[in-house]
């Protein structure tokens, strides 16, 4: 059976087809309307039934959604979307209707790590730790390639967690979207690194030319990571304590930064409560495809208040 998965994104909608042994069959790219929320259930319908018709895809092949947000499970409406046109809305049903398919609408972030869980970097590992750092900071986790949600829906969600074992000059951090102060998504999304850049080296830099600067050994690019690493060990120690998953797999922007792979690990086992820690941190498999991807995955699934099996 063919699997359909949409990515909706702030400026893209991605769809893809893949089969039964993850091939990619069909992908394509709509730009996402931005009018209102009507016109992008409509683009996402269009986008959904030209790829089914181009792979011939039955009208009861049901359809997998990556969204920048999740659906409440008190209300079945969109919360926490940073497309706040989303918010409030049944985007699920609104889409089945307008598909008359089934539809399944799960985090971009629990679908970053289902897509690297069935057969991405973290692939025969059991208990999974997906990790999003770009624009903001976001997480989710794959428990024998089922989706853990839990009954607020909002598993993974450690960026809007405070800064574990904060320093004196940490504290109380940069205000956070959130309402709060010094959460982790303030310190390690990409524009968390540039503003921490910033104030130490006096000159403005994005996380890329960041790390383009400290490969040509600039010494202030070399000491921001440094501090950069610093913080992901500590973030990234906290989910270890709680989870203690068998591979932690990074992805977004600041994913593509080498040096984190040896330098975070080097740290972390300070905070960890074990004498070791064998836990590997490891760089995603399928880039910016994850999202569509794990969308594709949803189904075939049973729904459950605390994860998706399949």
């Amino acid at each position: 059976m063919p699997r359909l998965g949409i990515d909706l994104g702030g400026t893209k909608i991605e769809g893809i087809v893949l089969g039964d042994d993850g091939a990619e069959r069909v992908r394509r790219r709509v730009p996402t309307p931005q009018a209102d929320y009507p016109s992008v259930v409509r683009a996402i319908a269009a986008l959904v039934e030209g790829l089914a018709t181009e792979c011939g895809a039955s009208a009861d092949t049901p359809v997998g959604v990556a969204i920048p947000g999740t659906l409440s499970p008190a209300t079945g409406l969109v919360k926490n979307a940073n497309s706040t046109k989303l918010i409030g809305h049944p985007l699920d049903r609104d889409l089945s209707a307008a598909l008359r398919r089934r539809v399944r609408v799960a985090n971009d972030a629990n679908c970053f790590a289902l897509s690297e869980a069935v057969d991405g970097a973290a692939a025969g590992h059991s208990v999974v730790f997906g990790v999003i750092i770009g624009t903001g900071t976001g997480g989710g986790i794959v428990v024998n390639r089922a989706v853990l949600t839990g009954p607020n829906a909002v598993a993974g969600e450690w960026g809007h967690n405070p800064l574990p074992w904060a320093q004196a000059d940490e504290r109380p951090g940069p205000a956070c979207y959130c309402g709060k102060h010094g959460c982790i998504e303030t310190f390690l999304s990409g524009p968390g690194l540039a503003r921490d850049f910033v104030a130490a080296a006096g000159r403005p830099a994005t996380a890329e030319e960041i790390a383009d600067l400290a490969d040509r050994g600039d010494a202030r690019a070399l000491a921001g990571l440094d501090r950069y690493a610093g913080r992901m060990a500590r973030a990234l120690a906290s989910v270890i304590n709680v989870l203690d998953p068998d591979v932690i797999v990074l992805g977004g922007g600041v994913s593509n930064i080498g040096r984190l792979y040896d330098a975070v690990p080097k740290r972390w086992g300070a905070f960890c409560f074990s004498d070791v820690v064998t836990t590997p941190l490891v760089r995603n498999r399928h880039g910016d495809s994850s999202g569509v991807r794990g969308a594709a995955w949803l189904w075939p699934a049973p729904t459950s208040g605390s994860g998706q099996a399949w």
